[in-house]
């Protein structure tokens, strides 16, 4: 993974998508990342089955107001006893595909949401 020199003064801004990338400000990224429109980090679980909840638990470090999950290619469910620090605090979590939480995150992110996506990015064979 890149590492991304970030203004604070500017968001990072999805950019564009597709099996097995995103960009973000036009740099492409193939592993899996946490986003916000303030941060951008490696994720902690390059697979929907490796979550854990504590995962889930440091996602409240971006103060957001909701989490957009990524699940990959395919539209998945992790574990949602996993989920309990998110709802503990009332945080929304919307679970989708990955290319899903990328288009629904520009739209939130567009917006002045407090949005972050957990985006699982599954490599192409």
């Amino acid at each position: 993974m890149k590492l991304v020199h970030h203004r604070a003064d500017t968001p990072l801004t999805l950019t564009g998508h597709g099996p097995g990338f995103v960009l973000i400000d036009q740099i492409k990224y193939t592993e899996s990342l946490v986003l916000s429109p303030e941060r951008l980090q490696p994720i902690w679980a390059s697979r929907l089955e490796l979550l854990e909840e504590r995962h889930f638990a440091e996602l409240l470090d971006f103060d957001p107001e909701l989490v957009l999950l990524g699940s990959g290619a395919r539209f998945r469910f992790p574990d949602w006893g996993l989920t309990r620090p998110l709802l503990e605090r009332a945080i929304g979590l919307e679970v989708m595909d990955t290319a899903a939480a990328c288009r629904t995150y520009s739209i939130l992110a567009s917006e002045g949401r407090r949005v972050v996506a957990a985006l699982i990015i599954e490599p192409v064979s």
